[in-house]
């Protein structure tokens, strides 16, 4: 088909007062070839009467309670059709031909399992957002950051992340996957909730041997953290435990050992530092992070046999999208704030 089908999931909770600026965007595209299902997890506001006034032609799925963020796109991705499929927040707004650059790098490579267009911030006009900016990597302890967000630093973008290139994951907030790689890696794991889940998901296509890539000519407008501060307690403990969940079921056993006891003792520095500087929610979300990971250990060994039965790829095919340094090192103490001072 010279145009594929797309689906495009759009999952609610909440988002009544972003819905009409992202569905304006949306009916704005120019691919040819897509269907649009809003999964809503259980909105208390009025998402739902206005969905129903004003898009009456758009699938509406309903869910009784609030199943994360995994377990709302999960049912979405089960109720759709395309080729291809694209996680698409309720916060964001997209640029006209933001799908056809998609495609277009999607259906050049079959080995391409997953993509991100560049995120730029609704918010801060010229800047990369928080949450996806120009791709994700992680470091050799499993810290997460971005080409062009390092923790707290977020760059303008100059243009300067503007090549097609393999990437660790991609970001949740706009992530388009191929249909037959999703269907050999299994769906979202909804054992992450929230948080986490897309690097879970592109790691297991990374073992699969398949590649994530960004194409920043695709661009989509996020207005980041409309469901969560970053302060906020829940958001604290969901980051903590499904940072070290992700790492303990997709690390290889000589790695194992090693990296999750730096990654606890970091955490509990992070816990004490909160603790010091007037944000106790902190601490008190590393220990309720840790206590989980310590009662789940049955539940976490199911999801490692799980990942240990798809690898195809060893840790080598895919080793030069791991930051060989650490992330917190070279920012905190070595100064370097911009993804091209890593020289990675």
């Amino acid at each position: 088909m010279p145009h594929p089908l797309v689906s495009v999931i759009i999952l609610n909770y909440n988002g009544e007062r972003f819905l009409p600026a992202l569905l304006t965007s949306l009916s704005k595209t120019t691919y040819p070839n897509l269907e649009t299902i809003i999964v809503d997890n259980a909105s208390t506001d009025n998402s739902v009467v206005y969905l129903k006034s004003n898009h009456p032609h758009l699938k509406l799925i309903l869910s009784e309670q609030n199943l994360g963020y995994t377990g709302g796109n999960n049912v979405g991705i089960r109720e759709s059709s395309g080729q291809y499929v694209v996680l698409l927040n309720n916060d964001v707004e997209v640029a006209p031909d933001w799908l056809d650059r998609l495609v277009e790098t999607a259906e050049a490579d079959d080995h391409i399992g997953a993509l991100q267009p560049k995120l730029q911030s609704m918010i801060n006009k010229g800047y990369f957002e928080y949450a996806g900016a120009s791709g994700g990597f992680i470091d050799k302890w499993g810290f997460p950051f971005l080409r062009g967000r390092i923790f707290d630093t977020i760059e303008r973008d100059n243009g300067q992340y503007d090549d097609v290139r393999e990437i660790f994951w991609a970001s949740g907030a706009a992530l388009f996957l191929r249909r037959k790689s999703l269907d050999e890696s299994g769906l979202l794991d909804e054992t992450f909730f929230m948080h986490f889940e897309e690097i879970d998901l592109c790691w297991r296509l990374h073992h699969l041997g398949y590649s994530v890539k960004v194409v920043p000519q695709s661009v989509v407008y996020h207005y980041v953290s409309a469901s969560l501060p970053a302060a906020n307690y829940r958001k604290l403990y969901w980051n903590h435990r499904n940072n070290l969940l992700l790492l303990i079921k997709n690390l290889s056993r000589n790695r194992l050992l090693t990296v999750v006891f730096w990654r606890m003792t970091l955490d509990g520095v992070a816990g004490l530092q909160g603790l010091l500087t007037g944000q106790p929610q902190r601490i008190v979300a590393v220990l309720h992070a840790h206590w989980w990971i310590y009662t789940n250990l049955k539940t976490i060994r199911r999801l490692r046999r799980e990942v240990r039965s798809l690898r195809r790829n060893s840790r080598e095919e895919y080793l030069h999208l791991i930051y060989s340094g650490s992330i917190v090192v070279d920012y905190f103490l070595k100064r370097k704030r911009e993804f091209n001072t890593l020289g990675f």
